[in-house]
């Protein structure tokens, strides 16, 4: 089963990031992310830049509103991801209380990533995306 961990952080964690020691949190996150393709559970981790130069398209108004973000409170952002390919959601949730974290402030989510399967197989798209999959070697 794949599921995301996503790594969200406050704004005592965004402070605490910014005065981190950035070689030194390269170097443990290397450590985990190590960790998690020894294991073979690593499929895809990556961190995203800053919030303000975020766009948030609205689709409450037709045609849709371009704003500038981040999306919704800024109390808590996401700051990036990992997919990991892991037998439950408690091992999930094993790797995300490993991971590295500069204490509080700092929260992970995880959620399961939905397959192609259990979606309708009789839909063009979903044949069609099916096919793709297969193209590209993710299925």
């Amino acid at each position: 089963m794949k599921y995301m961990l996503i790594w969200r952080a406050t704004d005592e964690g965004n402070a605490a990031m910014a005065e981190a020691d950035f070689e030194k949190m390269i170097e443990t996150v290397g450590r985990f992310n190590d960790e998690l393709i020894r294991a073979g559970v690593l499929l895809a981790a990556e961190g995203l830049d800053s919030p303000e130069d975020s766009v948030v398209v609205d689709f409450s108004s037709e045609p849709p509103l371009v704003t500038d973000g981040p999306y919704g409170e800024t109390k808590e952002l996401f700051g990036g991801f990992y997919i990991l390919n892991v037998a439950s959601k408690e091992e999930a949730v094993e790797w995300a209380k490993r991971a590295p974290s500069l204490g509080a402030g700092f929260k992970t989510e995880i959620r399961r990533v939905t397959t192609i399967d259990e979606f309708p197989q009789d839909n063009e798209w979903i044949r069609k995306e099916r096919a793709w999959r297969e193209k590209t070697g993710q299925l």
